[in-house]
This record gives C-alpha cells, sequence and structure tokens, in this order.
C-alpha cells in the first residue's frame, strides 16, 4: 500500500508521548525514507551533570519499540537500583532516571563533551536502537522553555516533573531562542519540493510545538510552504488526551475545546483534525478558512495510531490535490 506519491515525504513535528504516537503510526505506514521527525528540545535540561532530552528520547525509544507503555515515558523493562542508591546517598531524586535510561544520558552526554552536536548525537543513538526513521533535534543550539507561574518563574522540568505541573501558569518564555538556528534539514524540508505535508502531532500547543515555530524562520516557512500543513489536536472532548494541555489552557484564559487549538495555530494551518467527538465543532473551524477531518484520534493500541496516521498521510495528499481519489 503506497500512502504517498513516489518520492514524497512527510515531515512530523512532535513533542513527547502523544507526538510519538503519532510519529510511530506514520513509522508504520510509511517506508523510512519518507518520514522526517523533528522532535522539541525546549523541553532538554541538565540534570546530575548529564544531557537530558526528554521528548527526543520518548520519540526514539517509540520509534524503536522500547518505550514503556504504562508510564507513557521511560523504557520497558526499566530498572532503579542507581536510582535508590542515590536516593541513599541524599542524591536528587525528584526527575527519576532509570538504570537503562541512564546509559542514553552518559553516552550523549559524552558525546556533547567530545564535540559533537545534538543531531549528531541523535543519529547515532538511533543508529544503535535500530530508528530507520530520521529523527532530528529541532536545533543544535539551546533552547530552554521557562514557565511562569504564581510561584515565580522554573524550567519545564522543575514545572513538569518536580511541581507536577500543580502551579498555576500564566506565559511562557523560551530562553535562547532568540539565539539558536532551526536545524538546517528541518528549514530545507520545508521548502523542498519533496514534500508532500507537515503534520503537527497532538502535542502541547504552547510547549512542545510553539518552541520549534518560535525560531527564527521557522513560522514563516510554514506560512509559505507548499505542502499542506495539518495539525492533530490534541483536545478531545474538553479534555488533554495527555499532559497538562487542557489545564494550562484555562489558566490562559482559553476555551478547553479543539476550536481553541485550531485558533491558536490559525496563522500556519491547511488542515486540521478533530476526533469524532468533536465534530460538532468542525463547521466552526471551517469558518476560519481551515479544512477539517473529523476521525478516531484517540490513540490506544498500536493500530489506533496506524488507522490514525493513515488517515492524516491521505488527508495530506488529498489536500494537496482535491481531484486526486486516495
Amino acid at each position: 500500500m503506497q500512502l504517498l506519491p513516489k518520492g514524497k515525504k512527510i515531515l512530523a513535528l512532535s513533542g513527547g508521548v502523544g507526538g510519538a504516537k503519532l510519529a510511530l503510526g506514520l513509522r508504520h505506514c510509511l517506508p523510512p525514507r519518507q518520514l522526517t521527525v523533528v522532535t522539541n528540545t525546549a523541553d532538554d535540561f541538565e540534570h546530575l551533570g548529564l544531557s537530558i532530552s526528554p521528548d527526543l528520547d520518548t520519540v526514539m525509544y517509540t520509534l524503536a519499540g522500547m518505550n514503556d507503555q504504562e508510564r507513557g515515558w521511560g523504557l520497558s523493562g526499566e530498572s532503579w537500583t542507581n536510582l535508590a542508591a542515590l536516593e541513599q546517598l541524599g542524591g536528587d531524586t525528584w526527575f527519576q532516571l532509570g538504570d537503562r535510561d541512564l546509559a542514553t544520558h552518559l553516552i550523549r552526554t559524552q558525546l556533547r563533551a567530545s564535540g559533537k552536536n545534538l543531531a549528531e548525537v541523535t543519529a547515532y543513538l538511533c543508529r544503535k536502537l535500530g530508528v530507520a526513521v530520521k529523527v532530528l533535534p529541532m536545533s543544535n543550539d539551546p533552547v530552554r522553555t521557562i514557565v511562569q507561574t504564581e510561584k515565580g518563574e522554573m524550567g519545564f522540568q522543575q514545572y513538569f516533573v518536580r511541581e507536577r505541573c500543580e502551579p498555576k501558569v500564566s506565559s511562557f518564555r523560551f530562553s535562547g531562542v532568540e539565539s539558536a538556528a532551526a536545524h538546517p534539514e528541518f528549514l530545507s524540508l520545508l521548502r523542498d519540493d519533496s514534500l508532500a505535508g507537515v503534520v503537527i502531532c497532538p502535542s502541547n500547543p504552547f510547549v512542545s510545538v510553539e518552541p520549534m515555530l518560535a525560531l527564527d524562520g521557522v513560522r514563516d516557512a510554514l506560512s509559505n510552504c507548499h505542502a499542506p500543513v495539518i495539525a492533530v489536536s490534541p483536545i478531545v472532548g474538553g479534555k488533554a488526551v495527555k499532559g497538562p494541555t487542557a489545564k494550562m489552557m484555562q489558566e490562559l484564559s482559553m476555551p478547553t475545546n479543539a476550536t481553541a487549538v485550531a485558533e491558536y495555530y490559525r496563522d500556519i494551518l491547511d488542515g486540521f483534525v478533530i476526533d469524532a467527538c468533536d465534530a460538532s465543532e468542525a463547521q466552526g473551524i471551517e469558518a476560519m478558512g481551515i479544512n477539517t477531518l473529523v476521525t478516531p484520534t484517540v490513540m490506544q493500541s498500536l493500530q489506533d495510531r496506524i488507522d490514525l496516521a493513515e488517515q492524516v498521510a491521505r488527508y495530506a495528499v488529498r489536500l494537496a490535490q482535491p481531484d486526486l481519489v486516495v
């Protein structure tokens, strides 16, 4: 089954768990050469002297078939001996590093110290883990999401993990984004004639996708992209499928519905995918000038991921070539 015309590609923009699910579905229904996944790195941080890239690792582990599906993050079959020893010694254990996961961070830190950039390290790790799909960090330069909360500013991992998303948020900023360059292959693919579509995966718009859009040249490239730009709503039935998206929307005085997400991306979108339970919102989204696809979007099983990915890929082709039957 060939979903895309010969020589065409999909570019997926992904945060962590939700985005990785759709990336996995796309991996199963497209040949590796037809898929590139660009991943948010504004969640990255230094912990215990190690270079941690949570979203990159989630995407990488998911595509390798190694992710812990119950927790949604980390590796399956994980053990925690090192964490227990660290706690006994009074170490900082709020960010849990499993024994197997620790090896990834040790190698990344070692390679970065030897002069390798983040993309080179990611390519190395993907090769070692058998990931055939190209996975790119959004930038080789450091960008860090800073969350403004009622308790003051804090790094994203402090907010997300240590504080368990409990403080009320008022805004976000991305430290370093002004001087950071988007990965050159990211920008070149957005201008490439081989591109069949850009898929913004169902990731948090504010802290997973916006850092990518904030990089110099990315939003303009998406606005002027010859291929359709499609987003999959992370809000289903007024709730976030995963993570604090709905909570953030409420605290930012936004309606917690798919329409608000479409409005947020309005300037760059050609198509928007919403769940069947939100079908009543389709007409309003269409009125914004955004073509809308209504289909089941909750990905509980591998087949759900594949089914949604097939729908999205066919949708991209349909938007690009309305007269083509796919």
